[in-house]
C-alpha cells in the first residue's frame, strides 16, 4: 500500500507505531529530526520533526525505524533540500545533545 503524504510535507511520524527509541534522529544527517519531552509516552519521550524545511530526502530515518513509524514523501511529491552545512552541524549538535531537540 503507497502512503501519500501529508500537503507540503516532507517527513511525519505516527506517534501511535512510535517507542521513541531515537535510532531514526540518529541517523538523519540534516539535524531534521530531534526527541521532545513527552509525559504522556511510554518511556517519557516522543519524536518531533523539527526542522521539515531542511529535510533531504534520504530516507535513512523510514529505511532504519524498526517500527515504521516514520514517513518520507516520495521526490514526485515534495521538494526537497539540498544538506547545508548548518544542517550538518545542527545534526551533530543534536547527537551531542543526546538526541534531545536543542533549545534556542
Amino acid at each position: 500500500m503507497s502512503v501519500i503524504a501529508p500537503k507540503d510535507t516532507p517527513v511525519w511520524v505516527n506517534e501511535q507505531r512510535c517507542k521513541a527509541c531515537n535510532i531514526c534522529v540518529s541517523y538523519c544527517p540534516a539535524g531534521v529530526l530531534a526527541m521532545r519531552d513527552d509525559i504522556n509516552a511510554v518511556l517519557g519521550q516522543m519524536i518531533e520533526v523539527v526542522y521539515p524545511q531542511s529535510c533531504i530526502g534520504c530516507m535513512e530515518c523510514e529505511v532504519h525505524c524498526p517500527d515504521f513509524a516514520i514517513m518520507v514523501a516520495k521526490r514526485d511529491e515534495f521538494k526537497f533540500a539540498k544538506l547545508t552545512p548548518e544542517a550538518k552541524e545542527r545534526a551533530e549538535a543534536v547527537k551531542q545533545n543526546k538526541y534531545k531537540k536543542l533549545q534556542g
